[in-house]
């Protein structure tokens, strides 16, 4: 064989030797690198933020649930004191004697008494039902805050891509601008608006 090789060189190669021969600086190229990075950092971050908020939500959303079936269970339990307590209003009524009528009064009394209790209680889980549920989509809220941002920065980094490989000064206004409007709904989202 020759030492006389065929050599093709790619349109990389070609870049590389221009930017050697000519001192190796391209400015567009640097900052629009810088951008990407500092972009594809700032995504990742409000990237978390959106996976924190939805599974704070889904929290939220599964509380909410487990305190209504236990509001369930006391309007049943609920319902069970006040058959016993119909049966036993019904027995003092039919019953004769005036010991017996007490008794049955006294357990209508404690019937009463044990009601109240349980309806203050599912009451309770009842309000907290509801706030839960606002809280759960309040996260969700700022769940798609934050991926609105993200995916604001994601086309910015496109962006970036396509200006760095056209070198069109207009794609980089629009990175920019894209970024901008990422970077401003990010901040809503951490302001909670």
């Amino acid at each position: 064989m020759s030492g006389h090789a065929f050599h093709v060189h790619g349109p990389h190669d070609h870049e590389l030797e221009h930017a050697a021969q000519h001192g190796g600086k391209d400015s567009f190229a640097g900052m629009i690198a810088v951008m990407t990075a500092l972009l594809a950092t700032i995504g990742a971050l409000f990237s978390y933020m959106g996976g924190a908020t939805q599974a704070q939500a889904m929290l939220l959303k599964n509380e909410a649930a487990i305190h209504k079936t236990e509001a369930a269970d006391k309007w049943n339990f609920y319902q069970a004191k006040s058959t016993k307590q119909a049966l036993a209003e019904q027995a003092r009524d039919l019953s004769s004697g005036d010991d017996r009528k007490a008794a049955y009064q006294a357990k209508i009394d404690r019937y009463e008494k044990e009601k109240n209790d349980i309806k203050a209680e599912a009451d309770a889980l009842e309000a907290d039902v509801v706030k839960l549920n606002a809280d759960s989509e309040a996260q969700m809220h700022l769940h798609h805050r934050w991926a609105q941002a993200t995916t604001a920065l994601q086309i910015s980094i496109a962006l970036a891509a396509i200006a760095l490989l056209t070198r069109r000064k207009w794609l980089e206004w629009g990175m920019f601008g894209v970024a901008g409007l990422g970077v401003l709904t990010g901040i809503a989202a951490l302001l909670h608006v």
